[in-house]
């Protein structure tokens, strides 16, 4: 694979460490933000959720700066986002102010899961598309595990440095950190290419996406990259009398990706990100060890993300979403189990275990699959409608956790949880389709998307 795709790829998916990161770094201020400014629980939600609302509305907008100044250029604006989020957050005065802040940052989030994996799957090699486009996922995996850390690390400093009774202003310091990484992945976009389908497809511009083409298979013959051109057109025209992306040829794809992004949320993985601390504090842990435990977190999902990588290619989409789902099934279970007996020193390795179940499976899987089962003109909608559902439901999820922990035992939670992880491997194994080292124009195919 030559080491420019790789490098474009790398950089692309850098927007999912910030979105990582971003979306995670809250789990270790949560708790002093709502004592600061004394936070109701439907504030304190509010003001947690902010983030991922910003993140719903920049998933449903993401499709038209990405189709209309295309991907390279967005790229570069989720970079803008982040940068002003990270300063604005850690010199909040308010709630407000710092809901605002935050929610700018999640419209950073959201264009970049509609963007990052669709500019990677164009640029792509059908037999690397999933390792590469899966990349955007094992970046999101490190910015978390980043966050974590940097979380304890400066709570343990400050802890050393602040003496009783001075204002311990930690949390400013979790959150401003962003800011230098946004700003290096900013620098960094302006050096990538556009798509060649964008170019080709949205653009009418053939010779300019044949000149990026070639930098991406310049080991093929001049009449092989132009027959790829050719492809590319023939499938633009094919849909583009179509109309909008709410058509009955559509529907296939459109469930699938409202389907695989619905699953991933009511696993619980965003409630477990962002209030890992507390819910290692109700086994009984103090504050410092649930930091620590946090920690543990971060690296579970690494490790168990660069497995699901090596394997997608391997073993395929769908494979991997059985593991996990099976995965998911049996530490949920156990965790609300262990809640229900208070046998709590078994709740962190189920919390492992299900950080591992789902970065092998729905991690590895949800941006890689919904970025592959629409046609070149849809990709871009398609993406919004997946990204879109997956962060209505991560904010609602998070918008109301907090009473769900108040008003229900711990082991309901876990148990919906597991009940809904259930339903999703029904799915899998009914009507998910395997999209492993299928060229995206053939994928358009089999799914019955041409007219």
């Amino acid at each position: 694979m030559l080491h420019r795709i790789i490098f474009w790829s790398v950089t692309a998916s850098l927007a999912g460490f910030l979105f990582g990161f971003d979306t995670v770094v809250i789990s270790g201020a949560e708790k002093t933000i709502q004592e600061l400014w004394g936070l109701n629980d439907f504030k304190h939600g509010l003001a947690m959720s902010a983030a991922l609302w910003g993140t719903v509305i920049g998933s449903m907008v993401g499709f038209w700066p990405t189709d209309h100044f295309g991907r390279q250029k967005t790229l570069v604006s989720i970079g803008v986002l982040y940068l002003v989020s990270a300063l604005w957050s850690a010199m909040a005065t308010d709630p407000y102010s710092f809901m605002l802040a935050r929610f700018i940052g999640g419209l950073g989030v959201g264009i970049s899961t509609v963007t990052s994996p669709l500019y990677i799957s164009e640029i792509s090699p059908p037999q690397n598309r999933g390792k590469l486009a899966g990349m955007f996922q094992f970046n999101i995996v490190f910015g978390i595990l980043i966050a974590f850390l940097s979380n304890a690390l400066i709570a343990q400093w400050f802890a050393d440095t602040v003496a009783e009774g001075e204002v311990n202003n930690a949390w400013r310091w979790m959150l401003g950190v962003e800011a230098v990484p946004a700003l290096v992945y900013s620098i960094f976009c302006f050096f990538l290419p556009e798509s060649p389908r964008w170019l080709i497809a949205r653009q009418g511009e053939r010779e300019k996406g044949i000149e990026i083409l070639r930098m991406i298979m310049p080991e093929d013959s001049p009449g092989h990259v132009e027959a790829v051109a050719d492809e590319i057109e023939i499938t633009a025209q094919q849909t583009v009398a179509a109309g909008s992306i709410w058509q009955a040829k559509l529907h296939v794809p459109m469930l699938m990706a409202v389907l695989i992004a619905f699953f991933n949320q009511l696993s619980g993985i965003n409630a477990v990100l962002y209030f890992a601390p507390r819910i290692f504090e109700m086994t009984g842990l103090g504050e410092e060890a649930a930091l620590l435990q946090s920690v543990g977190i971060g690296v579970a999902n690494l490790i168990f993300t660069f497995v699901g990588l090596a394997l997608i290619d391997r073993l395929g989409r769908r494979t991997l979403m059985i593991i996990g789902s099976i995965g998911y099934i049996a530490s949920l279970g156990l965790c609300a189990w262990a809640f229900h007996s208070e046998y709590y020193s078994i709740v962190p390795p189920c919390i492992f275990a299900f950080i591992a179940a789902h970065a092998v499976g729905q991690g590895a899987v949800i941006w890689v699959f919904i970025s592959e089962i629409f046609p070149n003109r849809y990709r871009a909608g398609g993406q919004t409608v997946g990204s879109f559902t997956h962060w209505f439901f991560a904010a609602t999820l998070t918008l109301v956790f907090p009473y769900l922990v108040n008003a229900l035992a711990p082991s309901i939670v876990f148990g919906i949880f597991c009940g809904m992880m259930v339903l999703q491997l029904l799915w899998v194994l009914t009507k998910m389709p395997e999209t492993k080292g299928v060229p995206l124009e053939e994928i358009e195919r089999q799914l019955g998307m041409h007219q």
